[in-house]
């Protein structure tokens, strides 16, 4: 009796507050309304590699034209929102805003997208950041996605199983063949955690999916590493406005 009448005076005190502008809502972790409308939640037909919203319906994989002309090195990828308007701000917040609290409900809508993707004994891994930066930033907001996605889903959690070997600069800016460039050979599974990664298939998390450049490097870091296969799961995806 107690917890439920403790709970219910925290609630006067602290009041549910919509993760974006603040406002009063129903649920911890939740949006209100108008904040929920302006949310650019993926949903219906995606591309099966890397989660950009198609036209039209399909009882079949479908493949967006990126991706049929250079497939990416991972096996399927989806995205919980498209990288614009509230979007944006939720990664942006929870990237360098300290905003720990988006990542578990990023985490369910993630999910919904990624349920289909799951295999036996799959793990989940998150994009690594350097050293140098995770110093400066103080957390991964990757790992964040991640524990909270594997917890949804049920699966297993390695949040260091990646790591960066040398400091890259921002890639915010560049090219395509800049991004890639600039992320070979960058990153690798520990060695360490190789016997965790061997013959299991890998979900690797991250907060955006742009080029791929990034989830590409993860993704050929775990298939050399022994990974059986590797799936993605991103927050935000970038795409071109309709």
């Amino acid at each position: 009796m107690f917890m439920p009448a403790l709970q219910t005076v925290l609630k006067m005190v602290y009041p549910s507050r919509c993760l974006i502008c603040g406002g009063l809502v129903e649920t911890d972790f939740g949006l209100c309304g108008t904040c929920w409308r302006d949310t650019p939640f993926i949903a219906g037909l995606t591309c099966d590699c890397c989660g950009i919203p198609l036209i039209g319906d399909s009882d079949d994989a479908e493949f967006c034209d990126d991706c049929l002309v250079t497939p990416p090195p991972w096996m399927q990828g989806r995205a919980g929102l498209v990288y614009r308007d509230n979007g944006r701000k939720l990664v942006l917040m929870l990237k360098h805003g300290d905003r720990h609290d988006i990542a578990l409900p990023a985490a369910s809508w993630m999910a919904r997208q990624a349920r289909p993707m799951l295999r036996d004994n799959m793990i989940a891994v998150p994009v690594p950041l350097h050293l140098r930066r995770h110093f400066k930033r103080r957390y991964n907001q990757s790992a964040l996605l991640s524990r909270a996605l594997a917890q949804e889903l049920g699966i297993d959690h390695v949040p260091d199983a990646l790591e960066r070997l040398r400091h890259t600069a921002s890639l915010d800016g560049k090219s395509r063949e800049a991004r890639y460039h600039a992320l070979a050979d960058a990153l690798r599974v520990r060695p360490r955690c190789r016997h965790l990664i061997e013959g299991r298939p890998v979900l690797i998390v991250d907060d955006v999916l742009t080029s791929g450049a990034t989830l590409s490097a993860a993704t050929e870091a775990c298939l050399a590493a022994g990974a059986s296969e590797v799936c993605i799961s991103v927050l935000a995806r970038v795409a071109k406005e309709p």
